[in-house]
C-alpha cells in the first residue's frame, strides 16, 4: 500500500492580503487593513511573514497568529499600569 508522506494536517493555510488582513481583524479584534500590510511588506520588518507566489504575497495563518499576539500587549488593570508596561519593554 502506497501512502502519502505528506498530509493537510502538516500544510498551513494561506492567505492573500485582503484575507490576511480580514483574518486578523476577525480573529484578534484590532484594525488591520491590506493597505497597512502592503507598507510593512516593504518598508519593515516588523510586519507578519510572507511566501511569495509570482507577484502575489501569501501568509501562513501560523505567522499571523504569532505577529497579531505579539502587538496585543500584557493584560493590565489600569492605565498607568499599561504606560509602566511600555516604559519596561521600550516601544512596540
Amino acid at each position: 500500500m502506497v501512502t502519502d508522506d505528506y498530509t493537510s494536517s502538516q500544510y498551513d493555510q494561506l492567505f492573500r492580503r485582503e484575507g490576511a488582513a480580514r483574518y486578523v481583524q476577525e480573529t484578534y479584534g484590532f484594525p488591520c487593513s491590506p493597505q497597512t500590510l502592503a507598507k510593512l511588506a516593504c518598508v519593515s520588518s516588523h510586519g507578519p511573514p510572507f511566501h511569495k507566489a509570482g507577484r502575489f504575497p501569501l501568509y501562513p495563518k501560523t505567522g499571523l497568529d504569532d505577529w497579531a499576539q505579539s502587538k496585543i500587549g500584557p493584560l493590565v488593570r489600569s492605565t498607568s499600569e499599561s504606560s509602566m508596561c511600555r516604559e519596561n519593554t521600550g516601544p512596540r
